[in-house]
């Protein structure tokens, strides 16, 4: 329960956002900050270092990454286009980044003849671009449900 003073508050962070060059700032920042956090997540569940590949010059890396960016982004999107208020919108756009993590471990899975992250690390590109399509063909179809 909101005392007067969390009511107020209230009112005025909503008169804020509701200039849409404020709201703008604001959606645009939580998505960059939840895309950092995001990314890090990945870094950790890969077994390699992502930037570090990519400055090595690792095209398959840079493809994979670039997927799980416009992946996240595209879920923001989604979570944006259909949500009243900044904080569903961030609700919404973490469970689709779940979702999105869930799959890659599912082809993670559903590929035993080899290792997605060695393939990937080892610069196989058209293992790096099957990485890349799927992480924004499936933000697609997380985002059409995030509403």
């Amino acid at each position: 329960m909101l005392n007067e003073g969390g009511m107020k508050l209230n009112e005025e962070v909503d008169q804020l956002l509701a200039n849409p060059y404020i709201e703008t700032l604001a959606f645009f920042s939580v998505a960059v900050l939840a895309l950092i956090v995001f990314l890090t997540v990945f870094e950790l569940v890969t077994k390699y270092n992502d930037w570090e590949e990519i400055k090595k010059g690792n095209l398959s890396v840079a493809m994979a990454t670039g997927g799980k960016i416009f992946g996240i982004c595209n879920l923001f999107r989604f979570a944006i286009l259909n949500n009243d208020t900044l904080f569903q919108s961030i609700l919404w756009a973490s469970f689709g980044f779940l979702l999105l993590m869930a799959a890659y471990f599912i082809f993670e899975f559903l590929t035993p003849f080899f290792k997605i992250d060695e393939q990937i690390q080892q610069d196989n590109r058209a293992v790096g671009f099957i990485s890349m399509m799927l992480s924004i063909s499936l933000s697609y179809v997380i985002g059409a449900s995030v509403t």
